[in-house]
């Protein structure tokens, strides 16, 4: 497959005849980082694919409006981590749970997720991620899994970098400080 920039992909995007085409070429470009990235967020597998789906469908039906004032990537990156947002938040409520115990149900599904193929060592720093509030773990998940700089966190999440920076040094020490008691 013949490697499209965003701005050659949205252009033809723009075109009627190779509308489709495009985003086809748009998701097969995005579809895994998109992936994992709702995949740390909502833990299990088939959560992170239905999420994935909402993303995508949201993605097609904004992409007509996009106004390129944002990277395409951090645009769909805004768009996967609203929908794990709201995601988590329909299981919170269909549950009647706190959000706490959310992350405890999604920690003991990670220990029993026959598709997560991590060591002992990752299990733990799964774990240490979910006692994270949502804002700290995003910003851990974008700035430590997706090598995201701090300026493209802002974009996604619509806030200053100054207090990305101090998210992620929180979330650093309340990870360091999990594993040494562990």
């Amino acid at each position: 497959m013949e490697h499209y920039s965003d701005d050659k992909l949205l252009s033809m995007f723009r075109e009627e005849d190779s509308r489709n085409y495009a985003y086809n070429l748009i998701v097969r470009k995005y579809q895994e980082r998109l992936y994992y990235h709702i995949r740390r967020m909502v833990i299990t597998h088939e959560d992170a694919d239905d999420v994935v789906q909402n993303t995508l469908i949201k993605a097609w039906k904004g992409l007509p409006k996009f106004k390129e004032e944002a990277q395409l990537y951090t645009w769909l990156y805004r768009i996967a981590t609203n929908e794990s947002i709201t995601f988590l938040n329909k299981k919170k409520k269909r549950f009647f749970i706190p959000i706490v115990d959310v992350e405890h149900e999604l920690s003991q599904s990670l220990e029993s997720d026959e598709q997560y193929s991590g060591d002992e060592i990752q299990l733990t720093l799964q774990k240490a991620i979910l006692t994270l509030p949502e804002k700290q773990r995003l910003v851990f998940n974008m700035r430590y899994y997706d090598e995201m700089k701090y300026d493209e966190i802002a974009e996604v999440l619509g806030t200053s970098v100054g207090a990305l920076k101090a998210s992620y040094h929180h979330a650093v020490k309340k990870i360091e400080n999990y594993i040494k008691k562990d």
